[in-house]
């Protein structure tokens, strides 16, 4: 849950985590995640993966430990939104359709993610930049898009 700070304890690495609630449920962690980063609250999103947790990106092959995601995503170039656009869940199994605009670029991210004790364990993501690929030619009857 979300721990609300005065503003003596602003600066203290603690300000605005979000610790542990059995209650929580495991789509709830992982819209969360996206919107502590949107909301540039990475002690708070940090809170929300294990430690030891593994997330790949597909595209690039990279795989991260948990504690180094958030620094990656941290360490991002500034001028990025996030909008979490569905996330769907089973269990401990979450997926989330995500749109980050870094403009001129639109990226989409469709992450599948695991949950355990209110934090991700593992996952890949999967990303997209939106309008850079070409439709194969054989596709162009099907399509509703010019």
């Amino acid at each position: 849950m979300y721990r609300a700070c005065s503003t003596l304890e602003a600066r203290a690495p603690t300000c605005g985590v979000i610790t542990y609630d059995p209650a929580t449920t495991p789509d709830l962690v992982v819209r969360s995640f996206f919107e502590r980063m949107e909301e540039r609250r990475w002690n708070a999103a940090e809170a929300l993966v294990a430690p030891d947790a593994v997330i790949g990106f597909s595209e690039t092959g990279e795989r991260f430990r948990g504690d180094h995601f958030v620094a990656m995503n941290r360490a991002d170039p500034e001028g990025w939104t996030i909008t979490v656009v569905e996330v769907l869940a089973t269990r401990d199994r979450v997926a989330a359709q995500v749109r980050v605009e870094l403009p001129p670029e639109t990226f989409w991210c469709a992450g599948f993610s695991t949950v355990e004790s209110g934090r991700i364990v593992e996952g890949p993501e999967h990303w997209v930049t939106e309008g850079h690929a070409e439709p194969p030619q054989w596709r162009r009857p099907f399509t509703l898009t010019p």
